[in-house]
């Protein structure tokens, strides 16, 4: 195979700001041009090593380039490549037959789209089929998707770009706030949902949250919040939707991560690591639901059969190698290392938050450096040591980690080694600096 030559991290930053939009962003002030991905690593155009703890946010989850996977991805690719759903192939049924064995409950009808804010989106609408009613409610600083509708139900006000989005929607606070307990955040939450239900619950469709909000700054409800959220929707004749696309298909220890609150949704949207970085996507549900949605229908690409066959690959490689079991354990070791960190620099680090291999630390601001600078200043200079991590959070000062579910004890300790000596240095520095202004 022909090496493809790299043109420098210069001249694709020149390429991006004179092609791309300008709400085209991203992160460092000096970004490596990345060119190659073998498993949890990526390299520059230079040869450099990175160690990857973000998976393209939640993406990669079986690793970079996994051969057990692009091996069946080439076969296929060089067989039948796309013929939309007007014909019959077999990839997309027995991934949809496969899901059905995976999926919680009664789930077993899903529809095949390419990115998760078409899920989304056509979850929304499978909604609106099925009760005959318009309105949503939706989680305060929950993401879900950039298509209008998605984005109307997004309650992060830095990604609803558009100015005319759909008025039909109920926020209600997600179950967390600094300096409540779980429980506490629960019971504020849910009070405002019995509100909004018993005011105009006949109107409403559907409540859609993410069972852990991930670009919310990975925030996880107390283990009953969900229970008696289905509960309530349920005397209103209301339906659930579970957005899984960051949180699906292992990587909080479990298959889905409703799975931990003991809750089956009554739709489930899905995305990123099913395809681990080929387009894929799907919304699922139960019979009778999905026989609301009768009208004629299409996607173009939507369970195409390269990318069905990757799913199909996928979901053979999390079995084989025990995926949700690896990502359970791995995640106790390194959300204990973060622990560690933070009572170590507690001046720095607020809270660490998460499950399995979906965590988040929140760090506060020190001295006179800004939470926000101060995540971004420590994202460089880990990327500068060979790691990559991720950012999210309201305040955009949470540190993501959630890197490819086959990454090993040793990537970990290596992690918290560096994160722990670039934490340290940070320390240093404001103590330095403010003893110099006194």
């Amino acid at each position: 195979m022909e090496k493809i030559k790299a043109i420098g991290r210069e001249a694709v930053i020149e390429g991006r700001k004179r092609y791309f939009y300008p709400c085209t962003q991203h992160f460092y002030n000096n970004p490596p041009q990345l060119v190659r991905g073998v498993m949890q690593h990526v390299y520059d155009e230079n040869g450099k090593s990175y160690t990857d703890f973000f998976a393209g946010v939640s993406v990669v989850a079986c690793g970079h380039c996994n051969p057990a996977i692009t091996d069946r991805t080439i076969a296929q690719l060089q067989q039948l490549q796309h013929t939309s759903t007007i014909y019959l192939t077999q990839p997309a049924v027995d991934l949809a037959q496969r899901l059905a064995l995976v999926l919680p409950g009664d789930l077993c009808r899903t529809f095949f789209v390419n990115s998760g804010s078409e899920a989304n989106e056509g979850a929304l609408l499978l909604a609106r089929m099925h009760t005959g009613r318009k309105g949503f409610i939706a989680l305060e600083s929950g993401l879900h998707g950039r298509t209008n509708l998605t984005m109307s139900v997004t309650g992060l006000q830095m990604w609803r770009t558009d100015r005319y989005l759909d008025e039909d929607v109920a926020f209600i606070p997600r179950p967390y706030e600094a300096g409540l307990s779980l429980d506490e955040a629960a019971a504020l939450s849910l009070e405002a949902l019995k509100e909004v239900l018993e005011e105009k619950g006949d109107t409403i469709a559907a409540m859609i949250v993410e069972p852990i909000q991930g670009n919310g700054g990975m925030i996880m409800p107390a283990l009953d919040y969900f229970r008696k959220v289905k509960s309530l929707l349920d005397k209103h004749g209301v339906l659930l939707i579970a957005d899984e696309i960051q949180t699906g298909f292992g990587r909080t220890g479990a298959m889905f991560a409703m799975e931990h609150f003991g809750v089956v949704p009554d739709i489930v949207s899905m995305a990123k690591a099913l395809g681990n970085g080929i387009p894929i996507a799907a919304f699922a549900t139960t019979d009778e639901i999905a026989a609301s949605l009768n009208r004629p229908s299409a996607s173009t690409f939507g369970g195409n059969p390269v990318s069905a066959a990757t799913a199909l690959a996928v979901l053979d490689y999390i079995q084989a190698e025990s995926l949700p079991q690896r990502a359970s354990e791995l995640g106790a070791k390194l959300k204990a290392g973060l622990e560690t960190l933070r009572e170590r620099h507690p001046e720095l680090i607020y809270e660490v938050r998460g499950i399995g291999l979906m965590l988040g630390v929140e760090l506060r601001a020190s001295g006179s450096i800004d939470a926000a600078v101060l995540t971004d200043r420590l994202l460089e200079e880990m990327k500068d040591r060979g790691y990559l991590i991720g950012k999210n959070g309201v305040g955009r000062n949470v540190l993501a980690f959630q890197p490819p579910m086959i990454i090993t004890a040793a990537d970990i300790d290596g992690l918290l080694f560096v994160l722990g000596d670039v934490l340290a240095g940070i320390q240093d520095g404001i103590v330095t600096a403010a003893a110099e202004v006194q």
